[in-house]
């Protein structure tokens, strides 16, 4: 059976996947109430764990190293299902393929330039590397449903990528790689940080 987390878990671990987000980000990211939210994010900027910050009259909070490491020990109370370590070593490859295919989505080499910008005009190159994108969304259906038979907060990467592979199928070319948007590359690097977060290891090792 899927294991259901606690809130306090969940609000820290949202400031991490999130990077930096203010209240209503963080409650959004596991449909937490908001008033909740509010009181456990204090809480825990009580506790040194999470900080906020302020640019340009934007703000939100972020993890401090304390942070981590109390949410790295949450994580590891949670869930100790070997599942998470299998599917990390099966994700691994399927990381390669994802940043070779969005680096051949910001670029298109030429004779001339072989870091040329990718203007999105050859459509050849362009599917391509969205029949890439499509293989490794597959790939993630699988990938999630078994991290989410071990614990419901994984729920969901496999469905917000594919939304971002359909707007990006249908010309919004930003959906594949921006940090603006739900983009496929922000949901993949999310949910890479939700594997290392899990498994208290860092990206690479």
């Amino acid at each position: 059976m899927s294991r259901t987390s606690d809130p306090e878990l969940l609000v820290l671990h949202a400031v991490r996947l999130l990077g930096v987000a203010d209240d209503q980000a963080v409650a959004n990211r596991f449909a937490l109430d908001l008033a909740i939210t509010k009181e456990l994010l204090l809480d825990n900027q009580a506790f040194g764990w999470i900080t906020w910050s302020e640019f340009a009259g934007i703000g939100g909070w972020s993890l401090t190293a304390a942070g981590k490491a109390q949410n790295e020990r949450l994580l590891a109370a949670e869930l100790t299902d070997a599942t998470v370590h299998a599917v990390h070593e099966d994700f691994l490859p399927f990381n390669a393929r994802l940043q070779a295919a969005c680096t051949r989505w910001q670029l298109r080499p030429t004779q001339a330039d072989p870091l040329a910008f990718n203007d999105h005009t050859d459509p050849a190159w362009d599917a391509e590397v969205l029949e890439e994108l499509t293989e490794i969304g597959q790939a993630l259906k699988g990938l999630a449903w078994r991290l989410t038979e071990a614990a419901v907060r994984f729920d969901g990467y496999d469905r917000r990528f594919a939304n971002a592979l359909d707007r990006a199928h249908a010309g919004e070319t930003a959906w594949i790689d921006s940090t603006s948007v739900d983009s496929c590359h922000r949901v993949w690097f999310e949910l890479h940080e939700d594997l290392v977060a899990t498994l208290g290891i860092t990206r690479g090792a």
